[in-house]
């Protein structure tokens, strides 16, 4: 009988200090207003001494609480992050190590794409019967990697985890996934750094990354439900990477899907890379807009460009 991938459990943890726009008019030339108008994004989260591995670990004790498993039922570990604690090893066996776990583990670097890849690696696992149970997590310390007096940037990103426990079943979970990247964009989002033992800064061109984000994820969407007979009328609630507002709302737009059906957590967290989809996907299911059956549409674009999809039945 044939498995599907199906989540089972979720959890996210954001560390407790809060960085709001009224504390970065203090020091950068901005503007609560003009952060709201552009990025809708309010308040974001920042480590003090945490660790990316410490964010995992909240969450996926969150998720593995939620799913009822210990983490000797886990057959497998994906860490989705964009700024690992070490070089190596990766971070993901330092999570492993630190929830008593005994099983392979490694990280994937897809950037504000990376959960949804790690997703889509997860569903192979069990797709092919090679992992019962497993836990795919997105976790980022992007604070670090953050010029703080680059205005285009230091608004926007933050740290925070999510995690899901993704589990062999009969019935059907993810029911489709779609990845992509492009290396001709390479110049338009990445970190300035030359070598790998030097650490460089987050470098965007904004108005670049927004065209380039609404028409991939827009094409994604419609190419992502025409494959599976669907319109948007099907989809219950679309989570995407929270990467602003505006591209959002402009991507909404283009696929006639109303606001409505979104899980929005951008406001209070910010762009938390490959933490952000897993994050606003914990949140809608405990808060209760989120219901067993639901159809949610995961989407998300990072610097490369890499982007993703994945159609789930919860």
């Amino acid at each position: 009988m044939k498995k599907f991938a199906r989540i089972i459990g979720t959890g996210s943890y954001l560390p407790p200090k809060i960085v709001t726009n009224f504390d970065l008019e203090k020091t950068l030339d901005t503007t609560d207003e003009w952060i709201t108008s552009r990025t809708g994004i309010k308040e974001r989260r920042i480590v003090t001494n945490e660790s990316t591995c410490d964010l995992a670990l909240e969450a996926c004790l969150n998720a593995l609480s939620m799913a009822e498993l210990e983490p000797q039922d886990i057959d497998l570990i994906i860490l989705s992050t964009t700024t690992p604690d070490k070089i190596f090893p990766a971070t993901a066996t330092i999570l492993q190590n630190r929830l008593g776990a005994s099983c392979p583990a490694f990280d994937i670097q897809a950037v504000c794409a990376g959960f949804v890849f790690a997703l889509n690696t997860a569903q192979q696992y069990i797709e092919n019967e090679s992992a019962t149970n497993i836990l795919v997590v997105g976790s980022e310390t992007m604070s670090k990697i953050v010029d703080w007096n680059d205005r285009s940037t230091a608004i926007l990103f933050a740290d925070g985890a999510g995690a899901v426990v993704l589990s062999a079943d009969k019935n059907t979970g993810i029911k489709h996934s779609k990845l992509y990247s492009d290396g001709n964009y390479l110049s338009s989002l990445h970190v300035n750094n030359n070598r790998i033992n030097e650490l460089g800064t987050i470098e965007m061109e904004g108005n670049e990354v927004f065209k380039i984000a609404v028409n991939k994820l827009s094409d994604l969407a419609e190419e992502t439900l025409k494959e599976c007979n669907m319109t948007s009328e099907n989809v219950d609630w679309m989570i995407p990477h929270q990467a602003n507002i505006r591209i959002i709302s402009a991507v909404a737009k283009r696929i006639n899907l109303p606001m409505e059906k979104i899980i929005l957590t951008v406001e209070k967290h910010g762009n938390t890379s490959a933490a952000s989809i897993p994050l606003a996907l914990d949140i809608g299911i405990r808060d209760g807009r989120i219901k067993k059956g639901d159809t949610l549409l995961f989407e998300g674009i990072g610097g490369g460009f890499s982007w993703g999809s994945a159609l789930v039945e919860f």
